[in-house]
């Protein structure tokens, strides 16, 4: 445990995120709490709406530790990419809590997952999700890289690029690709069966 609180004195931008990470749950859990089990709809949205503030402070965290001759290093390049994963991410995320919240405090029906060719179109939608978040990411790495205008201090953040277009084809090859496979597979075995 020493080691961690260690790791996060000697880079506070990664205990900014990582607290940005707990900070999303925890505002969604407590914002889903109050509308379903205190049944108060006006303070859920209230908290709710507190969620992308969330991403202003990693994002003005950021800025301040760059701005204060901070050097720019792995964790200002996360930085951005929880950002563009946030932004994109994030309001999906908050609908399938409250789908799960609604299932379980308000007797909702059981949130159902995608099947069939509907599951296909979403592991589609997710990819093309991924794409925008790993483009916004990729802009706000740049505006940063222009900003500082130092290429020998910019260096690390240049890294992360390579890493965006990796996880796009992981992601590609795990989501889409995978399901197309596994469907056809399934589908052709549905066939033959019937």
């Amino acid at each position: 445990m020493a080691e961690i609180g260690e790791f996060f004195a000697e880079n506070p931008m990664a205990a900014v995120i990582a607290a940005g990470e707990l900070g999303f749950w925890v505002v969604i859990a407590a914002g889903l709490a109050v509308r379903y089990v205190l049944r108060a709809r006006r303070a859920s949205a209230v908290l709710l709406a507190m969620v992308p503030l969330i991403d202003v402070v990693v994002l003005v965290a950021t800025a301040l530790d760059l701005s204060a001759g901070g050097e720019p290093g792995f964790t200002h390049g996360l930085a951005a990419v929880y950002l563009g994963f946030s932004v994109v991410f994030g309001p999906g995320l908050v609908r399938w809590a409250d789908g799960w919240f609604a299932h379980r405090f308000a007797r909702a029906p059981r949130p159902s997952k995608p099947r069939g060719k509907e599951k296909l179109r979403h592991e589609w939608r997710e990819w093309g999700k991924c794409l925008l978040a790993c483009g916004l990411a990729a802009v706000a790495l740049l505006a940063v890289i222009f900003a500082i205008g130092e290429p020998e201090r910019v260096a690390p953040l240049w890294g992360w690029f390579p890493r965006l277009g990796t996880v796009t084809v992981i992601w590609l090859f795990a989501g889409p690709v995978w399901e197309e496979l596994a469907g056809t597979k399934e589908r052709g075995g549905r066939r033959s069966a019937g």
